[in-house]
């Protein structure tokens, strides 16, 4: 069996499977689903199949922008796989520029410290 028949026999099964799942939650949720429903339990095993296969791909859809959506509200990488597995280059916590200022700074103070120290010494 071809690698890709197999990739889409899973990918059909998962799609008829939240359909279905779709079509359950949807008829406890609402009465005239409820029927609707029913009444689509008289259609064939194939066509009661591709309906749950197409709603099952559109619930898929729906549930990848609501969670896109949640992902860049809280900035995070959304669909992290469409481009293949993403290179994780660390930001800097600090500022480059403050880390420098922090330096100088830093060295000012050891300088002036310095100085204050040889007064000291000088006046006693």
């Amino acid at each position: 069996m071809n690698p890709d028949n197999v990739a889409e026999l899973i990918k059909k099964g998962f799609h008829v499977t939240l359909g279905a799942t779709t079509s359950v939650v949807e008829a406890l949720q609402d009465s005239q689903k409820r029927e609707e429903n029913l009444t689509q339990l008289n259609l064939g095993f194939d066509q009661l199949s591709q309906i749950w296969a197409d709603k099952g791909q559109i619930t898929e859809t729906e549930a990848r922008k609501l969670v896109d959506n949640l992902a860049s509200q809280y900035g995070l990488p959304t669909n992290p796989m469409a481009n293949g597995p993403a290179t994780v280059v660390p930001k800097p916590l600090v500022d480059p520029l403050l880390i420098d200022e922090l330096r100088s700074l830093t060295n000012e103070l050891a300088s002036i410290r310095h100085e204050l120290t040889q007064l000291g010494q000088q006046e006693s």
